[in-house]
């Protein structure tokens, strides 16, 4: 399957700007989780192990699928796994349409992953702060999305963020309307710190086929990856000056290529 723009509804408040929008721009409709209570037009739900039953929706309409760990697993590996790619939905949503689906545009709206301090931290309400756990695969949430950019960018596929409100994603901020006007350029990448990032992963090889990294966390060393967090954030120029000092910072004297040296 090969599909134009991808739509991923996470469950951010800005989520709801999404209920009034024309279908037209988007190929395919990605629910996260709660997220397909957003448009009745959803294509696909994708949701953990563990969320509630009663969450569900009780008759999915013709056409739609329920996507689980079944599915989003061996997808999520093709792509290095979840310790290197981040356990939480909205990048495990995203790296199963980017194998599955391979759109030319996955666009995300209610993926913000900023949470209030008062108010609503979700479209529905109160919720938790998935991505913010203590958790050694989100270390650097930015550093995460990232890698996904750039590892789509690699498969031919645009990454943009159709929320106007403060993210930790750094994708390229779009609109419905532009993207109807057409897909955006792929962004522009360091392919020696993508190469780079790619080997360190492969050295350590801290993959878990199964899924579930946290019954092998004993094997993974916190600043292993944050070595490699930093190099999927040089990976792409245009990020901020503050990521590439924070980058900088951590491979200061030159100590990644001592430990995962190009070969050629």
């Amino acid at each position: 399957m090969a599909c134009g723009v991808v739509l991923i509804l996470g469950s951010g408040p800005s989520v709801t700007e999404a209920e009034t929008w024309s279908r037209d721009p988007f190929e395919t409709v990605v629910a996260i989780n709660n997220a397909w209570r957003v448009r009745s037009d959803w294509d696909f739900l994708i949701y953990p192990e563990d969320f509630p039953e009663e969450r569900m929706p009780e008759r999915p309409q013709a056409g739609q699928l329920l996507v689980t760990y079944k599915d989003f697993v061996p997808a999520q590996n093709r792509f290095g796994g979840f310790v290197y790619a981040g356990g939480t939905m909205a990048f495990t949503a995203a790296y199963w349409a980017l194998a599955v689906l391979r759109p030319q545009v996955l666009a995300f709206l209610g993926c913000d992953m900023v949470y209030p301090v008062s108010g609503p931290t979700h479209f529905y309400g109160k919720g938790t702060a998935d991505p913010l756990r203590p958790d050694i695969t989100l270390q650097s949430l930015e550093a995460k999305a990232a890698r996904l950019e750039v590892l789509a960018a690699c498969e031919g596929c645009g990454c943009v963020n159709l929320s106007s409100a403060p993210s930790r994603l750094g994708f390229r901020r779009s609109t419905a309307k532009e993207l109807a006007e057409g897909v955006p350029e792929l962004p522009e990448l360091d392919g020696s710190m993508k190469d780079a990032a790619l080997r360190a992963e492969d050295a350590l090889g801290y993959r878990v086929a199964s899924g579930r990294y946290w019954e092998e966390l004993e094997r993974f060393d916190p600043a292993e990856l944050a070595k490699i967090d930093a190099l999927w954030l040089s990976a792409l120029p245009r990020r901020s000056a503050t990521e590439q000092h924070q980058m900088k910072e951590t491979l200061s004297g030159g100590q990644l290529e001592k430990v995962y040296p190009a070969t050629g």
